[in-house]
Parts: structure tokens; sequence; C-alpha cells
């Protein structure tokens, strides 16, 4: 899906067009008066489009992350929040294996099932000192990337009946935090 947007490369220069991104190969497509242009998160500081889906704007950052080693890459990602702990997010495609309707475990063949296409998002904790660490989607993990408020932040998931598991409860979270560490 195309987009309105800006591109801020590492070499500063700000080029405005059609975006299109791609976070699963961490490179974004650029489109200029029918001229197309191809960009990877190594050339990239940051860009920000209007999502006319949504209705909103979203902003991504070329970040050095380190996926399988101590080697560390810029990757792409969309920040949710920003503050002394910012909530980032990755989206990607994930093919999922779908029942009928009226499916019943004794009738079952492949034939009866089908498969669909959605997004998928894997959300990350930054640090102030520019640590990214993967959330594992478990309830009992997120604590952890509040440390100096951990009680604070578990009362307020009570009262107000946040999930662990939801982007905007997590933006929630991590706003509520950071307010209570004064940022």
């Amino acid at each position: 899906m195309w987009h309105e947007g800006k591109i801020v490369l590492l070499s500063e220069d700000t080029i405005k067009g059609k975006i299109k991104y791609d976070l699963q190969n961490d490179i974004i497509q650029l489109e200029i008066n029918n001229i197309l242009k191809t960009y990877s998160a190594r050339k990239i500081l940051f860009f920000d489009i209007f999502d006319a889906s949504l209705n909103s704007y979203r902003q991504f950052y070329s970040l050095p992350y380190s996926a399988q080693s101590n080697y560390k890459i810029p990757i792409l990602f969309e920040v949710l929040y920003a503050g002394r702990l910012s909530l980032l997010t990755r989206e990607e495609v994930v093919t999922e294996t779908v029942q009928p309707y009226n499916y019943s475990p004794y009738y079952y063949s492949p034939s009866n099932s089908g498969t669909r296409t959605k997004l998928a998002y894997k959300y990350y904790f930054m640090d102030e000192k520019g640590n990214i660490t993967l959330y594992s989607m478990k309830k009992r993990d997120l604590l952890s990337f509040f440390p100096k408020k951990q009680k604070e932040v578990n009362q307020y998931i009570k009262k107000n009946h946040l999930k662990h598991d939801r982007m905007r409860d997590l933006v929630r979270l991590t706003a509520y935090y950071n307010a209570l560490l004064g940022n």
C-alpha cells in the first residue's frame, strides 16, 4: 500500500513522495514523478507517512538491533510511544490455517480448511540507553520492562483492566510508566 510521506536519509536529505514500506526486508520504496527509488534501512534515518486506512500519521526509525548475534544492524521500527522508555513495533504478514465455520473434528479433512493472511505485530521496548528488547508477549515478562515502578504499573493494569497483548494497552502502560518517571 502506498502512503504520502517523507524520508530523512542519513545524509540528512529530506524527500517527500509516495512511500511503500517492507519491514520484513527493511526497505522502503519512494515514488516521485513516476520515478521509483528503493532505500534500505542502512540509508534511512527515519520516515513518516500518513496512513489513510487508519487516518493517522505513523513514524518509523532505522535503529541498530542485534536480532541473532552481538552484531547490530539497522532495521526499521515503528514508534508507538517515545519517552525514557519507548514502545516500538514491527509488523509482519503471517499466514494461518482456519477451520470452516461448521468444523467438526470427526469430519476433518485438509480440503475443509483454508488459509488467510493477516498482520501480526512484534513489540519491543527501548530504554534510554538505546537498548532494544523484544517483548515475548507473555504477561509475566511485561513488568520487567518497568523496573523502577513495577508495583504502580501492576496496580494500573488491574485498575484499568488492561491486556498484556493489545497495542493500545501497551501504549497506555508505556505512557503511564514514563509519567511516573516524570517524562
